[in-house]
């Protein structure tokens, strides 16, 4: 089984959150922009399914700028064989809205019952459950193979630092 380590541009940031590295991934529990639940199966590609957690799509602009930098990405990461989503805890109505407007090429993923985020052991800790933003992920990326272990993941304490596609691309590339 091929793990990819912590590329050393993120090493400093990176926290240790989420699922560990070669271990089997959880199941995700989240529906789509037409309120229709979805799996990982359904969202991989030949060789696996990268997933970016982020904060939200309505008020983060560092989450908006990401999405983007995904969507720029996009068909360098499908043409490597892998399935793209992104996961946060806002309504589809904010995720349909934010998909047109930017014309975003992957699927838009809502935790509204927080259940992907805390199988994921990913809840940003700072806001409590009764808090408005309770389920709030540490942004980062988990990249899944196609037999489901967890081959990749960078999660970030703060919402400025963020995983760079670009490198991401190259390791993912290098590892094919």
């Amino acid at each position: 089984m091929l793990l990819l380590l912590a590329n050393n541009a993120f090493a400093n940031a990176n926290i240790d959150v989420g699922p560990a590295l070669g271990e089997q991934a959880p199941e995700i529990s989240v529906i789509n922009t037409l309120k229709q639940p979805v799996k990982i199966k359904q969202l991989s590609g030949d060789k696996g399914l990268i997933i970016l957690f982020f904060r939200s799509a309505d008020w983060c602009p560092f989450c908006k700028k990401h999405l983007i930098e995904l969507n720029n990405h996009a068909e360098q990461f499908t043409t490597l064989g892998y399935g793209l989503a992104a996961i946060s805890y806002d309504n589809t109505d904010i995720l349909k809205t934010f998909t047109q407007q930017k014309s975003i090429s992957y699927p838009l993923l809502s935790d509204q019952k927080v259940q992907t985020m805390l199988a994921y052991d990913i809840v940003n800790e700072e806001y409590a459950a009764d808090s408005d933003h309770y389920g709030i992920p540490y942004p980062g990326v988990v990249v899944i193979d196609s037999k489901g272990n967890v081959i990749h993941k960078h999660f970030f304490k703060g919402y400025k630092k963020r995983v760079k596609f670009a490198d991401l691309y190259l390791q993912l590339k290098s590892a094919s």
